[in-house]
């Protein structure tokens, strides 16, 4: 097989040696638009994360017989096109539930415990000059007896919602398609879980019902003192409204996704009055090591399954 991985920097270091037992491979760490069409000339396989496999790629790649999205996502896949081609389409899920659900509660904690506060509060020199061994600052809160309300109770959100409730939490959920059930936990209506939610993240895709799906009206709902956290998808958090709600009302915003990524160097968010309040990653919830060895193994398992398939 003559296999192409056209954004490999979305990998990071993980070992892309599995790839090698499947054929003649070529790797490269990023793909422009204007580059996918003479790279995938002779793919008979694509590997792709982000970069986007339209009608036109698929017409100027005649051996065109697979593509596989490393990740769970397939928005970046003209799947009309690839159906009228007779070209797979494979991808991969489950491989970052257990990092995304990590993630998740390492954003709570650092914005609940006020970590930014007490960490530069000892580095700065403060912490020395106290005449008790304890230094009382911004006070926090335990999360037992707190309401989490998480939004789209995928397999995501049930992992977060089963580690909430052994921390001793109280879980609702808004399910953004109407579709989910969960006898364990209480279902509710998106109104309700922001007035009452102490703590709320957001696990659910990004699609025509959950764009701006918490905008100036929603954020101002919030109780004040209120965790957000949307390891969703960017676009669900309306981040102009958030640059201007958070420093007029005390609540805590953690985001793992934004609508453009990376952040362009204007966004609204980085110019807020109250930074402390916000905690900003770079799309970084999914890459634990394991996950993305776990990737990569499931990527070349497809490439196996769709060979072995094929030659029957």
């Amino acid at each position: 097989m003559n296999i192409v991985l056209l954004d490999t920097l979305t990998f990071g270091d993980t070992s892309l040696k599995l790839f090698n037992t499947l054929g003649r491979v070529s790797t490269y760490t990023t793909t422009t638009a204007q580059e996918v069409a003479q790279r995938v000339a002779d793919a008979e396989v694509i590997v792709t994360n982000k970069v986007v496999i339209n009608a036109e790629v698929m017409h100027e790649a005649p051996n065109l017989k697979l593509i596989c999205v490393a990740a769970t996502g397939m928005n970046n896949i003209d799947h009309d096109a690839a159906a009228r081609c007779g070209i797979a389409v494979k991808n991969v899920a489950g491989y970052s539930t257990d990092a995304v659900v990590q993630h998740t509660f390492s954003m709570l904690f650092y914005l609940m415990g006020h970590s930014r506060y007490y960490d530069e509060y000892v580095k700065s020199g403060q912490w020395q000059n106290e005449a008790v061994f304890t230094h009382i600052g911004p006070s926090f809160s335990e999360l037992r007896g707190k309401t989490w309300g998480i939004i789209g109770l995928g397999e995501i959100g049930r992992g977060v919602a089963t580690v909430a409730k052994a921390f001793g939490a109280h879980v609702c959920y808004y399910s953004t398609s109407g579709k989910n059930e969960n006898s364990e936990f209480e279902k509710t209506t998106l109104s309700r879980l922001i007035e009452n939610s102490d703590i709320i993240s957001i696990h659910a895709p990004l699609n025509p019902s959950t764009q701006n799906l918490i905008s100036h009206s929603e954020l101002l709902q919030m109780k004040d003192g209120a965790v957000l956290l949307n390891l969703g998808r960017g676009g669900i958090v309306d981040e102009d409204a958030l640059s201007v709600i958070i420093d007029v009302k005390p609540i805590y915003v953690g985001l793992d996704v934004l609508v453009k990524e990376p952040m362009k160097r204007s966004h609204p968010l980085l110019a807020v009055k109250h930074p402390e309040r916000l905690y900003i990653t770079p799309h970084i919830a999914w890459t634990s090591r394991e996950a993305r060895e776990r990737l990569i193994a499931a990527t070349v398992e497809n490439i196996k399954t769709f060979v072995t398939a094929s030659a029957k």
